[in-house]
């Protein structure tokens, strides 16, 4: 009873919804904006959403989403934010979710976080909290590099890219080949990947919806220029590591990561010898905690890699107890 009682909450679930290539057809809980811009001689478009809290405390966060995530699946993480006094920023970035996806266009986590940066000056936002999960880690990294000036306090939510993987022994594969790789995802596909990847074995109705939100996309009209994104978006995050220069960070770091998740990118295309030496994040997270000068570590044993959706009180309580302007 139990099992069929699982399948048919996924299955209710599931109504194999068909986005559009820039989400067209799914809501986001608050109001979206687009910041309007030129990149590379083109005219592109920041989708963002900008949460002002009832009583301010005069700090904002902005929360970078992951790979398989969007500004939305923030939600819970703005909510408690924005409660906390906080002004909170969630934007798509350029190849992602409701933002513009260019036919031709140099990914680099430079050009992302350039791109950042003028969201936020347009906003008059001089100094933030930069909170990034997943690959917005590796971008949130890039950008307090890049911007330490402009940056008041890093926030990694188990950030990628604390390892080389293309050192670690994932081959590459190329753009085609990524694309290739893209045109098959199904919610199916995505929903056991981060079953196994993200939430070891565990599963849950809640995050179906964010399933069906990255799978509809691939379902649409659109669904060729989103899987070559994605292709650009991947070899981005394999070919430019962020590891090497984690020592050179200067600005209140905190890491907050579940130790459960064993996510690294392409994994699966690596050796068995070399697949199981890669995303042991309870090693990563100290390892990078004592490159990180000064920074603050906190560990959720029992979670794996989103655990802000996992354990939101929990996530919550933990990230308010050391965010500043509250340590």
């Amino acid at each position: 009873m139990l099992l069929c009682s699982c399948f048919g909450n996924v299955a209710q679930a599931a109504d194999k919804p068909a986005y559009g290539a820039e989400l067209e057809g799914f809501n986001y809980p608050w109001p979206v904006a687009q910041y309007a811009f030129q990149s590379q001689q083109q005219s592109l478009h920041m989708a963002y959403m900008d949460l002002q809290p009832a009583k301010a405390n005069g700090h904002t966060v902005v929360l970078l989403h992951g790979k398989n995530f969007c500004g939305a699946t923030w939600e819970a993480t703005a909510r408690s934010l924005s409660e906390a006094g906080y002004r909170v920023v969630m934007p798509d970035q350029i190849g992602f979710c409701k933002s513009s996806k260019p036919r031709a266009y140099q990914y680099s986590f430079q050009q992302l976080a350039q791109n950042t940066q003028a969201l936020l000056a347009s906003l008059s936002i001089d100094k933030a909290i930069i909170m990034g999960h997943s690959t917005g880690g590796m971008l949130a990294t890039r950008y307090s590099l890049m911007y330490p000036k402009q940056t008041e306090q890093l926030v990694l939510v188990n950030p990628i890219g604390l390892e080389d993987w293309k050192a670690k022994g994932v081959p590459y594969i190329g753009v085609d080949g990524w694309y290739q790789r893209e045109l098959k995802v199904t919610d199916e596909r995505i929903r056991n990947y981060e079953r196994n990847t993200y939430y070891a074995g565990e599963w849950r109705p809640a995050y179906e919806k964010w399933v069906q939100m990255l799978a509809g996309m691939y379902r649409g009209p659109g669904k060729e220029i989103v899987a070559w994104n994605s292709a650009l978006l991947y070899d981005m995050i394999y070919s430019q590591p962020v590891y090497y220069e984690l020592a050179q960070i200067q600005v209140p770091t905190l890491l907050l990561i579940g130790e459960k998740d064993t996510t690294a990118p392409g994994k699966d295309l690596a050796s068995a010898a070399d697949r199981a030496k890669l995303g042991n994040y309870p090693v990563l997270a100290r390892e990078a905690a004592a490159r990180i000068p000064g920074a603050a570590l906190v560990l959720f044993p029992d979670y794996g890699h989103a655990p802000q959706m996992q354990a939101p009180a929990e996530f919550h309580q933990a990230l308010l107890a050391h965010l500043l302007p509250h340590q």
